[in-house]
C-alpha cells in the first residue's frame, strides 16, 4: 500500500524556458501541493521554474526545504525564504532531496533535470524505493523522451513494465491525482536475474 505522501521532490529548470505556460503550471504546481498539506523538496534555487514553484509554496504557507551544495549555492542563486540544506556534493544532494520526499516529480528542464529525474527511474527500477514518479508534461514538452523510453522499450533495453514506473499528466492537478492513486510494481526484476533463468 502506498504511504501518504507529506513531501514532493520537484525537478525542474533554473531557466523559466520560453514559454510561459511552463510558469504557470509551475505555480499551479506549488499552489496545489501547499492546498493538501504536502511540502516541497528541491534544489534550492530562486530563479527560473524553481524559484517560481518554490514561491507558490510559500505564498500558500507551505513547507520548502531546499538542497544544494557550497559549490552552486551562489551560481544557482539559492532562494533566501526557504529552510536550507546545503551540502558537500551533488550525490549527497541527490541521495537527502530522495530521503526526504515520498514522491518525484519532473516538471521542463534541462541536462540537471534529465540527469534527476532518470538516475530516481533507475533507482525505482532497481528496487532502491518504491516511491511515485510524476512527469508534469508542459506543452507535450517530455514527449521526445516517453518515445525515446518506447523506442528502448520496443529494442529490449527496457522491460515493457517499467514504462509503469512513470505517470504522466498536462496538469498539475491531474498529475497529483496520478501520484495519490500509485500503486508500486511488485516483484522488482533486474535483467541479471533474467538472464539466469
Amino acid at each position: 500500500m502506498m504511504k501518504k505522501i507529506n513531501r514532493i521532490c520537484v525537478f525542474c529548470g533554473s531557466s523559466s524556458g520560453k514559454q510561459e505556460t511552463y510558469s504557470i503550471q509551475a505555480r499551479a504546481l506549488g499552489q496545489a501541493m501547499a492546498d493538501q498539506g504536502i511540502g516541497l523538496v528541491y534544489g534550492a534555487g530562486g530563479i527560473g521554474l524553481m524559484g517560481t514553484v518554490a514561491d507558490a509554496v510559500i505564498a500558500s504557507k507551505g513547507e520548502v526545504i531546499g538542497v544544494i551544495p557550497y559549490a552552486l549555492a551562489s551560481k544557482e542563486r539559492a532562494h533566501p525564504a526557504v529552510e536550507m540544506r546545503v551540502v558537500n556534493t551533488m550525490h549527497e544532494r541527490k541521495k537527502i532531496m530522495a530521503d526526504l520526499s515520498d514522491a518525484f516529480i519532473a516538471m521542463p528542464g534541462g541536462f540537471g533535470t534529465f540527469e534527476e529525474l532518470l538516475e530516481i527511474i533507475t533507482w525505482g527500477q532497481l528496487g532502491i524505493h518504491q516511491k511515485p514518479i510524476g512527469l508534469l508534461n508542459v506543452a507535450g514538452y517530455y514527449d521526445p523522451l516517453l518515445a525515446m523510453i518506447d523506442r528502448a522499450i520496443e529494442e529490449g533495453f527496457i522491460l515493457p513494465r517499467y514504462r509503469n514506473l512513470i505517470v504522466v499528466a498536462s496538469t498539475a492537478e491531474a498529475l497529483l491525482e496520478k501520484l495519490f492513486a500509485y500503486q508500486p510494481l511488485e516483484g522488482i526484476v533486474k535483467w541479471i536475474e533474467l538472464s539466469e533463468t
